[in-house]
């Protein structure tokens, strides 16, 4: 019997412990079979993946995204609820979120509507006759959230992050990203071939012929390509410095003469202020299109635009078909979530606030929110210690990391300040409207924004997300409340369980601030350098070896990960764990350790968390998806990785050197 294979056997004999009538791993989720300095990932969780395959409307599964399907049936919950009584008052939350459900839930009713209420977005384009036609429907779809060629948007001053400015940036192509039009491997190929049969389709579905379908197909594609051609790569989209091009409105309009920004912005309701362009030779590629693109060839791609925006919208033909090309093809999905899931989905997603109340009420109760706290206070101060310990880094960029973690704002829960959605009208009668007056909302609240100080109340998603972020500008770290529920976090399971999973992620995101793209942003968030030569050299270096580490991780022979485009999430994992396992560890003091539990050690069981929380079966499509242009690496690898290169794990699971999980020491990476 092998080492792993032993300490299982001695486990199972061990019985059921608890630590204080907390809880520790679900032990049944492991797979005896494994070896866990073999493949972590596989020991960790894989007899839960064995027993629980991908639901078919899903791309990946684990107990991390079981959890966020479960929130949903909560959400549910909430707006059966308050859908159910139609008499709430006008403007009320509860009268906003009820109604936008049940408006989205009446399939008959959207069925029987067909295309009437898009026809006056539609007849607008199709109605285009002149640039100034063409200036004012670019104008008007922006309004209700289609940006198309060009996303207009508030963003925070790169340089003066206290204030809001405009900001010019690309968009307007269908597929997941400029490569996907341009590169010549067979699966490339193929999508762009299914790609084009698909927006056929879709305007088969409106109303064209099929001859009339591919040929509009072959426009729209052609156009979208030229926008391609002028786009960014994803690992370039990484370099914050590469979309840093503060331009005066007359520099911007010198930039692409063809099209009036300040009838634009105007229009708009946003000052004639200096904003961020992230892409000139985007916005330069833009300006051709107007001067020389026919404008028949405009109104079909933008007529496009109108139905690729609203497809989850319209009737139940465009759904399936826009599901059968997103969903089927490029993720792997083999059924469509039900219909209450989409509008539970969008209701959060644009009302989330307004249901949010409840949803917190009901589901974040005071002490979770107390033990949350403690958590990140305790990793903060693992990361101090991370960084006050470092041998490679100077004095002086050291003094300057350490004034930037003490400026980081946690934000946990739920806002302090609520939406309250004024002015948006919503109602039962049609589900096309609601959508496209929660669109105006918020569209308007965002160039609100713009030439004002910035609101360090907002948050970037709703409570009810199961998510979180690092905003860099704000150096802010935030965790909704829906992804505060176990198996990430769980008020009856071990500090060990919960640093192990929830710990890591707040870990992974206080590393956000310090990672290839956080460490280009000071402690008030400018875009600035405060390393002194030598020490940004050594940081480069350190990342350069997670950079190789992932570059051969393959998913299938011939496709492997891009080191360089996962390079931050995969430094956030990495240094996640340590931290959080310093913090853990640092808890415990003047409490004495956690006892073993079904025979695993707290180290186990802090390692085992993490495995599980992150376990995904995930898609083969999906993967392929991912590894063009996540910078996520796919589940196998965010578990394996980073573990592989920490002296703690090794030590919990008693590995040994040649083991897989235990990279050489000449190969280890360690950033933080």
């Amino acid at each position: 019997m092998n080492r792993s294979r032993l300490m299982l056997a001695l486990f199972v004999a061990a019985g059921t412990a608890s630590a204080g009538g907390l809880h520790g791993i679900a032990t049944s989720d492991i797979d005896r079979n494994a070896n866990a300095c073999t493949d972590f990932f596989a020991y960790a969780n894989g007899a839960w993946r064995q027993q629980n395959k991908i639901p078919d409307y899903m791309d990946r599964w684990s107990r991390r995204w079981q959890s966020g399907e479960v929130n949903k049936e909560h959400v549910r919950d909430i707006l059966t609820e308050v859908s159910a009584k139609n008499d709430w008052p006008a403007g009320s939350a509860e009268q906003l979120s009820g109604d936008y459900y049940a408006a989205c839930m009446d399939e008959g009713q959207v069925d029987k509507s067909g295309l009437a209420p898009a026809k006056p977005l539609l007849d607008e384009v199709g109605a285009i006759k002149d640039k100034a036609g063409l200036q004012r429907a670019i104008g008007n779809l922006h309004e209700v959230g289609i940006f198309a060629p060009f996303a207009f948007n508030s963003a925070q001053d790169l340089h003066n992050p206290s204030q809001v400015v405009a900001s010019v940036g690309a968009s307007g192509i269908g597929l997941p990203d400029r490569d996907y039009y341009l590169k010549t491997e067979p699966r490339f190929v193929e999508a762009r071939a299914k790609y084009l049969e698909h927006v056929a389709k879709m305007f088969e579905l409106a109303g064209a012929t099929p001859d009339a379908a591919k040929t509009d197909a072959a426009t729209v594609f052609a156009f979208e390509k030229r926008l391609a051609e002028a786009s960014l790569d994803n690992v370039a989209l990484r370099d914050p410095k590469q979309q840093d091009h503060t331009m005066s409105v007359a520099q911007l309009q010198a930039l692409s003469p063809a099209f009036d920004w300040g009838a634009y912005l105007d229009n708009a309701h946003v000052p004639r202020a200096d904003l961020n362009v992230t892409q000139p030779k985007f916005v330069q590629q833009f300006n051709h299109e107007v001067a020389s693109t026919p404008i028949a060839q405009w109104r079909t791609y933008l007529r496009w635009q109108v139905l690729n925006a609203s497809a989850d919208t319209l009737p139940t033909p465009f759904v399936a078909q826009n599901f059968a090309f997103y969903g089927k093809y490029l993720s792997g999905a083999t059924e469509m979530k039900p219909r209450w899931k989409r509008c539970a989905e969008d209701t959060d997603n644009l009302l989330g606030d307004a249901l949010g109340h409840a949803y917190v009420t009901k589901y974040f109760p005071p002490e979770a929110k107390a033990r949350m706290q403690d958590m990140v206070k305790n990793i903060l101060l693992a990361m101090h210690d991370t960084i006050d310990g470092l041998e490679w880094m100077g004095p002086d960029t050291k003094a300057k990391a350490l004034e930037k973690l003490s400026t980081f704002n946690p934000k946990i829960g739920y806002p302090d300040k609520w939406k309250t959605y004024d002015g948006v009208r919503v109602s039962r009668a049609s589900y096309w409207n609601d959508r496209e007056a929660a669109a105006r909302w918020y569209v308007a609240d965002d160039r609100a924004q713009i030439g004002k100080p910035v609101d360090r109340a907002r948050w970037g998603m709703t409570p009810p997300t199961s998510n979180a972020y690092y905003n860099p500008l704000l150096n802010e770290i935030v965790f909704p409340a829906g992804i505060l529920q176990p198996p990430a976090f769980d008020v009856t399971a071990t500090d060990a369980v919960n640093y192990g999973a929830i710990g890591v992620v707040i870990g992974h995101e206080i590393s956000h601030g310090f990672d290839d793209q956080g460490a280009q942003f000071d402690a008030q968030g400018r875009l600035s350098n405060w390393w002194t030569p030598k020490d940004n050299a050594q940081f480069a270096t350190r990342g350069q070896c997670v950079v190789k580490q992932f570059d051969g991780y393959f998913i299938e022979p011939g496709m492997h990960h891009n080191g360089k485009l996962v390079l931050g999430e995969s430094i956030g994992d990495l240094a996640g764990a340590k931290i959080a396992y310093r913090a853990y560890q640092k808890s415990r003091e003047g409490k004495g350790p956690e006892p073993t539990i079904d025979g695993y050690t707290p180290e186990q069981q802090f390692f085992i968390a993490w495995g599980q929380w992150r376990g995904d079966e995930t898609r083969p499509e999906t993967q392929r998806t991912m590894i063009q242009g996540d910078p996520h690496p796919v589940a196998k690898y965010r578990v394996n990785g980073p573990l592989s290169n920490l002296p703690e794990f090794k030590d919990a699971f008693q590995c040994k050197a040649g083991d897989p999980m235990v990279r050489p020491q000449a190969d280890r990476c360690e950033v933080w």
